[in-house]
């Protein structure tokens, strides 16, 4: 009979779970879930959703955006730079048309000051949604059309952009910039490209 040390042995987080880089959306996904979005009149989730594929931020930086940080006065600007909180260093977005549509409409339509987290949590003590319930709204967007939801992730959102950049213009650069990488390693790693050029030349490869 084993002694009782008093240490309490839990179980991994991940145990029977998918652990790896979670996969982007492919462009008629994005579409699916914004368009879900827009008839299903989620003001809020429409503008978190655009917003997240723009911005390509961590979930963290995401959820503490406040409005004065992608708007001036009365307009949603077309760029904006915050600092992430995981590098401290800064990262400069673009924010699409129909994003700035969306986002005027929810801020409108929750009356949001300057000072007001874009993403105000509805439950708790925090004031803006946690990371904890934006993986839950991304496992909701996910799961309504039709994707195994182990797969997908809300660093499906920060990928999502710029794999279709690369994928249209294989500059690699571009994409370490706009996801705020200090090295290139670092992004080629993020994005798993070396894998998938492999891949795509050997498809395209007879013998």
């Amino acid at each position: 009979m084993e002694p009782n040390t008093g240490i309490q042995h839990r179980e991994p987080w991940n145990k029977g779970k998918l652990t790896g880089q979670k996969a982007p959306l492919r462009l008629r996904d994005i579409w699916a879930i914004r368009v879900w979005l827009q008839l299903s009149s989620k003001p809020r989730n429409l503008a978190l959703f655009n917003l997240a594929i723009d911005s390509k931020l961590r979930a963290c930086d995401l959820v503490k955006l406040k409005v004065r940080d992608i708007s001036h006065g009365e307009h949603v600007a077309s760029r904006a730079t915050v600092m992430q909180q995981k590098t401290q260093r800064p990262v400069q977005f673009e924010i699409t048309e129909q994003t700035r549509d969306a986002l005027l409409k929810w801020i409108a339509t929750a009356n949001l000051k300057p000072e007001d987290y874009l993403f105000q949590s509805r439950i708790g003590s925090s004031h803006h949604l946690s990371t904890r319930q934006y993986a839950r709204i991304v496992h909701r967007w996910v799961e309504h059309i039709g994707l195994d939801t182990t797969c997908y992730g809300t660093h499906t959102m920060r990928r999502t952009k710029p794999t279709l950049i690369y994928k249209r213009t294989k500059n690699l650069r571009a994409v370490q910039l706009l996801l705020g990488h200090s090295k290139i390693e670092s992004t080629v790693r993020y994005l798993g490209i070396e894998v998938d050029d492999a891949l795509e030349m050997a498809e395209q490869t007879e013998v």
